[in-house]
């Protein structure tokens, strides 16, 4: 989990302070604007005395997850009241909703592709970014995406929302898909935190089997093709990180039988009860030998394999997988 970063929030309450006394001088009457005004400011002293982000109340650290959903907030969760504990049940209830409807069709076919994908919180929401775009008109292309957002809870979701919002206005106006990752890029460093980032796996399936890749810092997507094994290398950075960073796009094709198999890091870095980490090279071998299975299959296997792994160890963080295969036509 990523801790907060106090100088970006202090860069961001500053700026805030500073809209809403610009404000005050046009509505100087505004009861809400002046007590909003106060917190702002009393999270200001609390960041300059070192004191930001711990509970006036028991004088433990708040959940990071929390204060990053709401930096003005003086208590942990456990020293809510009722009610205010009832309304973040049911904000996390809606937000869990709401992220369930962005989700594509699972389980789903477009062209020769057979498509499926496993999309697994750590909590009631998640970080995960997950997307499959079908083709706007007969003969386009399909885009799929997985990724990850830093942190966990409400502020990774709300991050994820942006990202699959973004992504969609914005892809049938970039032709290519580097290009597509670096306009994303560029606005998540405009309005975003820059705690912030975001590592993805983006890619574009045509018709005849062309797959264009490019992968944003994100763990490395296993293609199989004609049997061989071959992983994505990174072509960019993570999205966030830099204004000005590029991206280069990796491109095979695919022939019937040929698969893909892409994950989060909560596959790769899940561990055992021994701390052992399950690893990249454990999911190549299995992939490798199961890659003759249905994408629905495969991500089956993956996740007994897990399980058996971990052999009941809890959970640590989001876990996402996406799979994928090139049918013969007509099949």
């Amino acid at each position: 989990m990523t801790p907060v970063d106090t100088a970006a929030v202090q860069a961001q309450l500053i700026e805030r302070s500073g809209r809403i006394r610009s404000a005050l001088e046009h509505v100087r009457h505004d009861d809400q604007l002046v007590h909003l005004l106060k917190d702002v400011d009393a999270a200001l002293e609390r960041i300059g005395s070192g004191t930001y982000g711990i509970c006036d109340v028991c004088h433990e650290p708040i959940e990071e997850e929390y204060l990053r959903a709401d930096p003005l907030v003086t208590v942990c969760l456990e020293h809510l009241s009722p009610g205010e504990q009832k309304t973040i049940e049911r904000d996390l209830e809606l937000a869990a909703r709401v992220q369930g409807k962005l989700l594509p069709m699972c389980n789903t076919r477009v062209y020769s592709w057979e498509f499926c994908y496993h999309y697994e919180p750590f909590g009631p929401v998640g970080g995960d970014y997950c997307d499959l775009i079908r083709p706007s008109e007969s003969g386009g292309d399909m885009y799929f995406f997985l990724g990850d957002v830093s942190g966990k809870g409400v502020a990774a979701s709300l991050l994820v929302s942006y990202l699959h919002a973004t992504v969609r206005s914005l892809l049938h106006s970039e032709p290519t898909l580097a290009g597509l990752m670096e306009r994303v890029n560029r606005l998540l460093c405009e309005t975003t935190l820059s705690s912030n980032f975001i590592t993805l796996a983006a890619g574009r399936a045509s018709a005849d089997g062309t797959v264009e890749f490019v992968n944003a810092g994100h763990c490395h997507p296993l293609v199989v093709r004609g049997g061989a094994i071959r992983s994505i290398e990174t072509t960019g950075l993570p999205l966030g990180i830099s204004f000005g960073a590029r991206y280069r796009s990796v491109t095979t094709k695919l022939a019937p039988g040929d698969s893909i198999f892409i994950y989060t890091d909560g596959l790769s870095e899940a561990r055992n009860s021994e701390k052992e980490e399950y690893s990249e090279a454990r999911i190549s071998a299995l992939v490798a030998r199961e890659s003759g299975v249905t994408p629905e299959a495969l991500i089956g296997i993956a996740r007994r394999d897990l399980s058996a792994f971990s052999g009941g160890s809890g959970k640590f963080d989001d876990l996402s997988i996406m799979a994928m295969r090139r049918l013969s036509e007509g099949t």
